[in-house]
């Protein structure tokens, strides 16, 4: 093997274990390596919640679209005491 094909060869398994620690959650810190599990993330907790409310909203609009004048009195005036 000649000295290109070495370094070829090293750098490619490098890349390979790489990527392997990242699909496996091995961060590296400082002199050691720490396995990150994954859990919920409280932001994204938060977006989820928000998403759902935003989608009950448009569901409540798209229903009072599509409702008779009198039924749209009566969900705006529940959706005042609400809020």
């Amino acid at each position: 093997m000649n000295p290109f094909e070495m370094v070829v060869a090293i750098v490619a398994i490098t890349a390979i274990a790489s990527v392997i620690r990242a699909k496996y959650g091995v961060v590296r810190r400082h002199k050691g390596e720490d396995f990150v599990r994954p859990g919920p993330d409280p932001e994204t907790e938060r977006l989820r919640a928000e998403l759902k409310a935003l989608k009950d909203r448009v569901a409540v609009l798209e229903r009072l679209a599509t409702d008779s004048s009198t039924a749209l009195d009566r969900e705006f005036e529940k959706l005042r005491d609400r809020d």
